[in-house]
């Protein structure tokens, strides 16, 4: 038996469970012992049970947690890539490699998917059970707090590759500080990006912008006129990413682009969105995109060199860890003034502490 959070039942809450069925090993499959599992919005959303958690079509009762790591302690007979001691971070997109998309270097959009934490138990619990074909074997020394964030990170990277825009001497604008929305500006930057701003209406969130080196505006502010002045000649910026899944930020977007602009988003939309193609991406000539996911394993190779090599450090952005038994504490830290909030198994039940 482990301990575990559970998605139990198709309502709000989740279940803390001590006595959950420690996983078994199959073919093809390793156990990892989790080290770190971060708590993001969907995770909130799936604890409200939300419109949009249902229409994931959760596999209940499953175990929570997609964005995690730790190390293999078992692994299943025909498993080549990986051996017990490995250290390892997840990815959530548990693809099929046998559909269309797979064989064509789509893998991260297969017509088979599966998600961890959703249709498969997840990270939120001290053994997790998944295929070897999920796993990102981390480089020698990579800490594992940080191999827990790699797959909201790959999520920024991933966007940026959907881009194509060459980041060196970039301005970039961006919408929504979250996570996402900070570690795209955290990577532009790394990544010799010129102007980076980011419009957040959350004051707490504002400082994390401004401690990157980036510039933050709300969503009251004249966007579009900071743009055109901050670029001069271009009078627009090169790149906009929408992190925030709000309807009027992502059209926001399009008015403070130079024309031929990429914008992309990422963020996902309550509802649907207006746009007007003859004056955005006909006259104006922009390129208008969506990214999910993260390339396997292209995108995580790329942010995993970043941090590697010191350009990129994803600790500044953990805020508090807690043990499993906090996640109606941490899910509340998520409207506060908080980043990323780890659940850390070994830590003692009830123990509370703020990152240092």
């Amino acid at each position: 038996m482990m301990r575990a959070i559970l998605k139990a039942k198709p309502e709000r809450g989740v279940e803390y469970r001590t006595d959950y069925p420690e996983p078994t090993v199959d073919a093809g499959q390793v156990k990892i012992r989790i080290a770190a599992a971060s708590v993001c919005g969907t995770d909130r959303e799936l604890y409200e049970f939300s419109p949009m958690a249902r229409a994931f079509n959760l596999n209940i009762p499953v175990v929570l947690g997609h964005e995690c790591a730790g190390t293999v302690m078992e692994v299943g007979p025909g498993v080549e890539s990986l051996r017990v001691g490995d250290t390892v971070a997840l990815e959530s997109h548990v693809a099929c490699w046998n559909c269309y998309p797979c064989k064509t270097g789509d893998a991260h959009n297969c017509l088979n998917m599966e998600l961890l934490g959703l249709h498969l138990d997840g990270g939120f619990a001290e053994r997790l059970v998944v295929p070897a074909t999920a796993c990102f074997k981390l480089p020698e020394g990579f800490p594992l707090e940080q191999g827990a964030l790699l797959e909201p990170a790959g999520v920024a990277m991933h966007a940026i590759q959907r881009s194509k825009v060459d980041m060196s001497g970039a301005d970039v604008l961006i919408t929504g500080g979250g996570p996402v929305g900070l570690f795209i500006a955290a990577i532009a930057k790394a990544l010799g990006a010129g102007q980076v701003v980011v419009v957040e209406p959350n004051e707490y969130r504002r400082g994390l912008i401004d401690d990157l080196g980036a510039t933050s505006v709300t969503p009251t502010d004249d966007v579009a006129g900071i743009c055109r002045e901050l670029s001069g000649p271009k009078v627009g910026f090169d790149v906009a990413f929408d992190a925030s899944g709000v309807p009027a930020a992502l059209a926001s977007l399009f008015e403070a682009v130079r024309k031929e602009a990429t914008v992309v988003a990422v963020g996902i939309p309550g509802r649907s969105l207006e746009l007007d193609v003859a004056a955005y991406l006909i006259k104006k000539g922009l390129t208008f995109t969506g990214s999910f996911g993260r390339s396997l394993w292209g995108t995580w190779d790329q942010i995993a060199e970043l941090v590697a090599g010191g350009k990129l450090d994803l600790s500044s952005f953990v805020t508090h860890r807690l043990p499993l038994s906090a996640m109606d504490e941490a899910i509340g830290l998520l409207s506060q003034d908080a980043c990323k909030v780890l659940l850390i198994p070994e830590l003692p039940d009830h123990e509370t502490q703020a990152a240092l």
